[in-house]
């Protein structure tokens, strides 16, 4: 074999090692929340309190076909295969593809204004999500213990909480150090979900007649009614779907395929279809079809094993969570909160101290105000199928504008997808009394501080430009008369062409200037990541005052020292002892009748006031920092 054949066979032989590593990292992350569906899933479609159905041969092959033809349809060929294909610049999630669909419309149109409202109130449904998942995930893994004995029952709660708490008590020392055992993991829960799933499908192989889409068909014609809450309950086998779009750009699209397609697809199709097997055996395994698939000598086993995925299937959505809140500061929809890094390695594993105990309590207080899984199950479908629908609606003004599809076409690929989610998300709408009321008030809730945070902002940057001065102009009109002093002072504005209001207060306070005027604009861009060389656009203006624009993708962490090393190339050189960072600190004033009605404004100045530090958000030093205050009426 020659020298080239064989490094190409090397590099080939690589390349499939690290799609293999990627494949098994993604179970541990991606697959949590949905591998960890049949816990409950069946166990609601047939013994839930609303709405079950009754437990008939006919019956039990209507549902395991509806949800065999969901999971091929929704997630395979929904998500896998098309909505994976809307990355931007590798990055998925509700929030990357807002960013995505936005990119071609116009400021201030009608259509941009309701894409921002379908994005922030998909995001919003997605924290219910992050609310809910910890909560009914691990409440249902740990009633297991109830199959074992009925005396553990009065624990369940109790235990649940526990683990909730110390779940969210270790998120600040990230994931780096378990991560590498959440893919074996993992493997080891769908591999028992197919085995358990085979050997209950071998005493009773005809349940395998359900992969004919015609017995789901002729369910829904037997039982209009009840077909339609049964959906409500049977969308509960998708939930996780969204997992695999919003976690693409950490492992990229073909090991998330790959995983789904050869292990986690078949598992979960096996168990479901286990659980049915078993319930045309014995209707009264109803009780807990999932546990009750096992035999008695493998059910405490089977409770830790599906405690610790679906921990794991919690700490995906909690660092989504984490990612998404994130992403929405980095595009100007939430204020600024502290940041930490968990990993020396890996960009993606952060920690938000505000938003993990925010989740906390709001689990404790789920898992305490329903009690159980099943009561929770009402909750989790309406928060899961609306984000669900809206992610349809932004594909088709993706499909429509952005990859420009003719509107025939881009309406045709979306709407199929679109009426089944639709008729999802019509069935858990029938149980907002139960239960749903709770992520659509907690979605509603997120959304109004995230576009009232979006309006403040536009209200307030409008109110400084008002009577600002041109900064060009303001450069030419200094002379002598103006003493300078030695050094460097750096000035952070949100408008790169007008003299920023801490610049005017120092001079009106220290009658002096720097020797040289440095005005930066930090600009967060709707790409997830830029190459360095795109990072810095340096201006000289006269009398040594120096315009600079520093660009970051919204998936990055914004260190402005670094960021301002690159302006050396262009003469501009920051000695680090020599440079003082001025910053604008503005004291709000709410005003009645003005452009933001008044409780909002107060929302606001309330979020405005506790927002983070810019200081510790950029990376400046402290000890080089100085602030000054101005008075704005919004």
């Amino acid at each position: 074999m020659s020298a080239s054949a064989e490094h190409s066979e090397s590099i080939e032989h690589r390349a499939k090692d690290r799609l293999a590593a990627l494949s098994l990292a993604a179970l541990g992350v991606v697959y949590g929340d949905i591998g960890t569906s049949p816990l409950y899933a069946l166990k609601e479609v047939f013994g839930g309190a609303h709405h079950p159905v009754p437990i008939t041969p006919d019956n039990v092959l209507g549902i395991l076909s509806l949800i065999f033809w969901s999971l091929m349809i929704i997630v395979s060929l929904k998500y896998v295969l098309f909505i994976m294909r809307a990355d931007n610049k590798g990055e998925g999630g509700i929030m990357a593809l807002m960013a995505l669909a936005l990119r071609p419309i116009p400021p201030g149109s009608l259509q941009r204004k309701a894409i921002i409202v379908l994005g922030l109130f998909g995001a919003a449904l997605f924290y219910g999500d992050g609310v809910i998942t910890p909560a009914i995930s691990v409440l249902s893994a740990v009633e297991g213990l109830e199959v074992a004995t009925p005396a553990f029952k009065p624990f369940v709660l109790p235990i649940s909480l526990v683990i909730l708490v110390v779940l969210f008590a270790v998120q600040r020392r990230g994931t780096a150090t378990v991560g590498t055992l959440f893919g074996p993991i993992m493997v080891l829960w769908f591999v028992t979900l197919a085995v358990l799933g085979i050997i209950s499908i071998a005493h009773d192989p005809g349940v395998l007649r359900s992969l004919n889409p015609w017995y789901a068909v002729r369910f829904f014609e037997d039982n209009p009614v009840l077909g339609f809450f049964a959906l409500g309950a049977s969308v509960l086998a998708l939930t996780g779907a969204e997992a695999l779009y919003a976690d693409m750009g950490h492992f990229g699209r073909k090991p998330i395929q790959l995983a789904w397609f050869v292990l986690v697809l078949p598992a979960l199709v096996l168990n479901y279809f286990g659980q049915g097997a078993l319930l045309l055996r014995d209707p009264t395994a109803i009780a807990n079809p999932f546990y009750l698939l096992a035999p008695e000598w493998l059910l405490l086993p089977m409770v830790a094993l599906a405690t610790a995925a679906t921990v794991i299937a919690s700490q995906a959505v909690i660092s989504g969570a984490f990612s998404i809140t994130q992403q929405a500061i980095q595009l100007g929809f939430s204020p600024r909160m502290e940041i930490s890094h968990t990993s020396d390695e890996q960009i993606g594993q952060i920690y938000l101290g505000g938003i993990n105990w925010t989740l906390l309590v709001a689990v404790v207080a789920l898992v305490l105000g329903f009690g159980s899984s099943s009561n929770l199950a009402a909750a989790y479908g309406i928060a899961v199928t609306g984000t669900m629908f809206i992610t349809d609606l932004l594909a088709f003004v993706l499909a429509r504008y952005v990859w420009g599809w003719s509107f025939w076409r881009a309406l045709l690929g979306a709407l199929p997808f679109a009426i089944i989610d639709l008729a999802f998300f019509s069935a858990n709408s029938v149980k907002i009394a139960d239960g749903g009321w709770f992520p659509l008030m907690f979605g509603l809730g997120v959304y109004l501080l995230l576009s009232t945070w979006k309006r403040g902002r536009d209200l307030l940057r409008v109110r400084l430009a008002t009577d600002a001065m041109d900064l060009q102009s303001f450069a030419s009109s200094i002379d002598d008369s103006i003493s300078r002093v030695p050094g460097t002072a750096v000035f952070l504005t949100q408008n790169l062409n007008n003299v920023p209001h801490a610049m005017l207060h120092s001079l009106k306070h220290y009658k002096v200037l720097h020797e040289r005027m440095v005005v930066v604009f930090v600009n967060i861009l709707d790409t997830p990541r830029l190459t360095e060389e795109k990072r810095v656009v340096v201006t000289r203006l006269k009398n040594q005052f120096w315009q600079v624009r520093v660009s970051f993708g919204f998936m990055e962490q914004p260190i402005l020292l670094s960021a301002l090393d690159q302006c050396a190339a262009d003469g501009l050189l920051f000695e680090p002892m020599d440079t003082s960072y001025f910053l604008g600190r503005e004291t709000l004033i709410p005003k009645l009748k003005s452009d933001m009605c008044f409780w909002r404004e107060k929302v606001f100045i309330g979020m405005f006031r506790n927002a983070g530090s810019a200081v510790s958000f950029f990376g400046l030093p402290p000890n080089r920092v100085v602030e000054l205050g101005t008075q704005v009426v919004l």
